[in-house]
């Protein structure tokens, strides 16, 4: 017999753990390295794991080299040359291609090519599972094996145990009497939370299916659902056509409802899933989506259909959403968005249901250097109750092109901006307009030696315009060709002024932006807007040469508007910012604030205030002061505070009445949202919130909560909520959900 002390060899064949062949090795050194394997030049996809994966300890790329380097140590080993056997004791360690195994004795069968390791064996993979067993024999290159009493701790945390445990030369692998859990346990004595149990379990490598006899689902030991046969496919299966979980449900407009899925893996690129909503009160909603993945692009299509048998509607909805790269300069893009009615959408809680307008648009883009064109076709259709509805408008085509000119001298450069809408609106007077618009510009940016920053900008904008039957707001109707040439010149100024401390930076800037402009008319009675009617002054637009959105109305007159922007910036953490500003117009009559409903040369204070000082407190504050008297015309403040075990979210918004509002009433309106958010403890967690109206006579516009509980197996909360919506149309006013997650299985859910 061989002895040998401790120690570390690396011989050619002495331990070949995957491929299997164990030979003495005499003579040679400690740490002679056999066989070196040089780096891949690309980086490799790692495999997906299964249920079994911790028994794949044999198998091997074909296209790999069976010799590869291996790590042996022992406290000692005999050689039986007689027998061929070699045994080691007394920690044996094995390491080969990232897998180790540990085991109190591993005797290897040259002439039978068997391994056995026996005595608290330990198999530590490269994926993070550690595998505990009794007893483990190895044959045929180690891709056939047998392991008794296993315990398998996986690389997320949850635990898996069998009393027996085969794999076979085909790589079927197969386990027996097993147990399977994600949830921890203070004592072997006390039941998990829940667990899997079955008789058996097979992995079909073949078929990539995990079949399973006689299983059940136990709770705190007690069981509450039994299968005798159920399979699904293996991780390595991307998608497989097959039906999966039914959702369970119901709400006061469909009653108790069933959703069955069925999948439909119609090729590698396309897919459907057929899932009809079967309810006690309206019948079938029938409901499907497909997906599809072309090599330039993609496309997504869902819908659904019911008709109501309590008054004989045909009601549905249909989202598209597709985009295709023609070629390495042309994109284009769709996206439908169609209900039948306004309420459809929230009395069958489905996505967009709380948009104000749904927006449908085809679009062709186009980049190319300096150059980028569109052509674009809209329609909106208006679910919201809380607002006017002007006619649902088409806009086909919209055209844009703009070219950013190359950089001339001093830094210089022109912009050419061209636009061509044609409107039409789905009313009794069936209005139509078609605008040309071409917005010809020169900048020129410059910084100067004392760190002044100067952008000069000179533009002359040309519109055209053919109107059919357009109501202006004298009550007349206009029809005809107008058109109006208007220039403007602007120059801004900012001087930046900073200092540095040791643990903070400040940085003051005021700004000035001067504007001369001619006070001509924008031919209202001639000109319909369609595309300017968000007129609002604030911390966002007074600094712009043009405050106007879009394109209908000019931002006549000459002006000028100063303000002085501050930060604070922390050298680890937070950060401080304020906005102030205000603007003098030469023309009281000049068209933006008088469309606003302002009056006089200046304007009203615009600001805003931000401030994170740490990451417990976050700010932000917008507002607008009358000029006269100081008082708040318009305020928005939203803010964040307190650590994770208990923080609150505060949001207000204020707007004074104003009769150019797109909201049904121009009164005032004021609202608050407070919500609450509390750790309760490690695993449980409470959430409450309201939506207020403040105005005389409001109340509660919405309210709700949830209460959650989360450990490492399990999860589940219930939701309540109202939306008191004003809304005569809409039915679904209360809902009560619960929802139930068994981490790693799946989930189960109810509401009302």
């Amino acid at each position: 017999m061989i002895k040998f002390g401790r120690h570390c060899l690396w011989g050619i064949g002495l331990c070949s753990f995957a491929a299997g062949s164990l030979m003495a090795a005499e003579g040679q050194d400690a740490g002679a390295i056999l066989h070196s394997s040089s780096p891949k030049p690309y980086a490799e996809i790692t495999p997906q794991k299964n249920f079994t994966s911790f028994m794949d300890y044999g198998k091997k790329n074909e296209s790999e080299n069976d010799e590869q380097e291996i790590y042996f140590s022992a406290d000692e080993m005999e050689n039986d040359q007689e027998r061929s056997i070699i045994t080691a004791k007394g920690n044996v360690n094995i390491v080969r291609d990232n897998l180790t195994l540990i085991a109190d004795k591993v005797i290897y069968n040259q002439n039978e090519d068997v391994v056995v390791a026996v005595g608290s064996v330990v198999l530590l993979e490269e994926s993070g599972n550690v595998v505990f067993s009794d007893y483990v024999e190895l044959k045929d290159k180690m891709n056939v094996g047998e392991m008794h009493n296993i315990k398998v701790i996986m690389k997320d945390k949850t635990r898996l145990a069998a009393a027996k445990g085969r794999k076979y030369a085909d790589d079927r692998k197969m386990l027996q009497k097993v147990v399977y859990t994600p949830c921890d346990v203070c004592s072997e004595k006390e039941s998990p939370l829940w667990q899997i149990k079955a008789s058996k379990v097979r992995h079909d490598v073949k078929n990539q299916n995990i079949n399973y006899n006689d299983a059940r689902l136990e709770v705190k030991g007690i069981p509450v659902l039994y299968t005798p046969f159920f399979s699904h496919p293996d991780p390595s299966v991307k998608r497989r056509s097959g039906f999966l979980t039914p959702r369970f449900s119901s709400n006061s407009y469909l009653g108790a409802t069933l959703q069955p899925q069925y999948f439909w893996a119609i090729s590698d690129q396309q897919d459907v899933l057929f899932s009809p909503i079967l309810t006690t009160d309206k019948g079938i909603v029938w409901n499907g989506d497909y997906n599809g993945y072309l090599y330039r692009g993609d496309m997504n299509i869902s819908g659904s259909y019911m008709r109501d048998p309590d008054d004989d509607r045909h009601r549905g909805n249909l989202f598209m959403k597709g985009r295709y790269e023609v070629n390495d300069f042309w994109l284009a893009n769709m996206d439908i968005n169609y209900a039948s009615d306004r309420t459809y959408l929230k009395d069958l809680s489905l996505p967009k249901q709380d948009d104000a307008w749904l927006v449908s648009s085809l679009k062709m883009q186009g980049f190319d250097n300096r150059n980028y064109s569109s052509v674009e076709s809209y329609y909106y259709k208006l679910i919201s109750n809380d607002l006017k509805d002007y006619g649902a408008p088409y806009v086909l085509p919209l055209f844009d092109y703009e070219n950013i000119g190359e950089v001339q001298k001093y830094g210089a450069y022109s912009k050419l901006n061209l636009n061509f809408a044609s409107v039409y609106r789905d009313e009794d007077d069936d209005s139509a307009t078609q605008r040309m618009t071409m917005i010809n510009s020169w900048n020129l940016p410059y910084t100067s030696p004392y760190g002044e920053k100067y952008k000069l900008v000179a533009s002359v904008k040309s519109d055209l315009y053919y109107v059919d039957n357009y109501q202006n707001p004298d009550g007349e109707t206009y029809d005809g060709v107008t058109g109006r040439i208007f220039p403007q010149l602007g120059l801004e100024w900012r001087m930046p002024f900073v200092k540095a401390t040791e643990s903070s930076r400040h940085i003051l800037e005021p700004v000035v932006v001067a504007v001369a402009a001619p006070n001509s008319r924008n031919y209202v009675d001639k000109i319909p807007n369609e595309d300017s009617q968000d007129v609002e002054l604030d911390d966002t637009n007074i600094l712009d040469l043009d405050r106007y959105a879009g394109y209908d109305r000019n931002d006549t007159g000459s002006r000028i508007s100063y303000g002085v922007n501050w930060n604070a910036y922390g050298d680890i953490y937070g950060r401080t910012a304020m906005f102030f500003a205000q603007s003098y117009k030469f023309n009281k009559n000049e068209s933006f604030t008088e469309a606003e409903g302002g009056d006089g040369n200046f304007s009203d204070y615009v600001g805003r205030i931000y401030a994170s000082p740490n990451e417990y407190f976050d700010l932000n504050y917008r507002f607008r002061l009358d000029k006269n008297d100081y008082e708040l015309t318009y305020s928005e403040l939203s803010t964040r505070f307190g650590p994770r075990i208990l923080n609150a979210y505060i949001s207000y918004i204020y707007l004074k009445d104003n009769e150019n509002s797109s909201l049904i009433e121009n009164s005032e309106r004021k609202e608050l949202y407070t919500g609450l958010n509390a750790a309760l403890s490690r695993d449980w967690s409470i959430n409450i919130y309201n939506r207020q109206d403040l105005t005389r006579g409001g109340g509660s516009l919405e309210y709700g909560g949830n209460l959650v509980y989360e450990d490492e197996c399990l999860k589940f909360f219930i939701l309540m909520r109202r939306d008191n919506s004003n809304d005569p149309e809409y039915q679904g006013d209360f809902e009560v959900s619960f929802n139930f997650l068994l981490k790693t299985l799946g989930a189960a859910g109810s509401g009302k």
